[in-house]
């Protein structure tokens, strides 16, 4: 017997020595995640504006030193055709680039190695005080008739508040986060509006006024929600719901930001449900006799009674599910119209931080500027959820300390 409880006593210490690893195993996993996130992400801020080995050369005479990323897009989006509107000179913007100095010259004057690529360049800009040449550096134009602009590294105030989300736009990528950030907040909380009073509702009908026959054949069809694919969830949206959205409101397409909003609705009502109803259940049977021994009628103590006591529980879970539509992918990158533009409009087309990273980061060159600036929005994604975390774990807190 002695022997039975030495050896019982070595295995719970055994166990016991095993879950301490396996939880500091994944601390410290979760920390170097979250480390290298932020690593990563944080590093765009110290990445030159321009494309990476791409310069912006100008004649010396030429009074513009500075450009800001979105006046340089203009710029070479044709949106600004005048120096003077940038300060300048009253004289037309010439924009020059590697590739027009193949059509002016031929490949026996460039050098078998290009090694006459250079002095042609700078004898074009030396000539001409109103071109921008967007060169590579490995062809920079030489001579004190030649300056380059300056390159100042990716702004924290372009990024966080910049209106456009451009990362292939060149000589400047545009990394204005803004449309993905309201995009994201857009569709989760008009989707939180339209989940939390329908699974309020279904949660108040489960815990209160089904039969148990109702409630053992229902709970499971509504979990069963939570266990279907996302994707599968996006299909449906676009070959179901879009179209019903575009033909009902008579809009041009109905991947919108009100199709999203629906999708997650539908993902998120399981979660909304289910910890609705644990909490509503909660609810001590002697305060439902109190208030119906009293003269109140039934709807009238669910209304009075349980949901105000039961109103911590109903908080987590919008909590929750406001948590599970911000971190949703593919279901919104699929319905949404995937369109980085600020919404005005439940009716806009949208994109979400998580459908901006699973579409492009595959893309993106390992280090890049546009690399960086993805795993930033995962930085953004990861304080998101942090927030939401930190709001649940207060509710739970107050709920604890309420039922003392």
């Amino acid at each position: 017997m002695t022997k039975r409880k030495s050896y019982r006593r070595i295995l719970e210490i055994g166990v016991e020595q095993l879950l301490k690893l396996s939880g500091a195993l994944t601390g410290i996993t979760i920390l170097f995640i979250t480390l290298f996130l932020f690593k990563e992400g944080i590093n765009l801020f110290n990445t030159p504006e321009i494309e990476q080995g791409y310069g912006l050369y100008l004649n010396v005479n030429n009074k513009i030193n500075t450009l800001t990323p979105i006046e340089t897009k203009k710029v070479f989006d044709a949106e600004i055709a005048n120096w003077q509107e940038l300060g300048g000179k009253d004289e037309p913007i010439k924009i020059f680039r590697i590739d027009d100095l193949f059509q002016i010259y031929s490949e026996d004057e460039l050098g078998e190695n290009n090694e006459n690529v250079s002095p042609k360049l700078s004898e074009i800009i030396s000539k001409d005080e109103n071109i921008i040449a967007f060169l590579p550096k490995q062809f920079a134009p030489k001579g004190s008739s030649i300056k380059e602009l300056l390159a100042e590294n990716v702004k924290m105030k372009d990024y966080f508040f910049g209106k456009e989300w451009i990362p292939t736009a060149t000589p400047v990528p545009l990394f204005g986060v803004l449309p993905l950030m309201l995009g994201t907040l857009f569709v989760s909380i008009f989707a939180l509006l339209i989940a939390l009073p329908l699974g309020l509702g279904v949660a108040i009908y489960l815990a209160e006024l089904a039969g148990e026959k109702q409630r053992r054949v229902l709970k499971p069809i509504i979990e069963l929600l939570a266990g279907i694919p996302s994707v599968v969830y996006g299909f449906f949206g676009l070959v179901v719901l879009a179209p019903i959205v575009q033909k009902v409101f008579q809009i041009s397409v109905g991947e919108t930001a009100l199709t999203g909003s629906l999708i997650l609705a539908i993902m998120a009502l399981p979660t909304i449900i289910s910890v609705s109803e644990d909490a509503i259940r909660n609810t001590p049977r002697e305060m439902r006799e109190a208030s119906l021994a009293l003269g109140a009628s039934h709807w009238q103590t669910i209304y009075r009674v349980v949901i105000p006591y039961s109103k911590s529980g109903i908080s987590a879970a919008a909590v929750l599910g406001i948590g599970r539509a911000i971190g949703e992918t593919m279901a919104v990158l699929m319905v949404t119209g995937n369109a980085s533009i600020i919404p005005h409009s439940i009716f806009d087309s949208v994109r979400t931080i998580p459908a901006t990273i699973a579409a492009e980061l595959g893309e993106s060159p390992a280090g890049s500027s546009h690399y960086q600036a993805l795993f930033l929005l995962g930085c953004i994604l990861f304080v998101f959820t942090m927030i939401i975390s930190i709001i649940t774990e207060l509710i739970s807190k107050a709920k604890k300390l309420k039922s003392h």
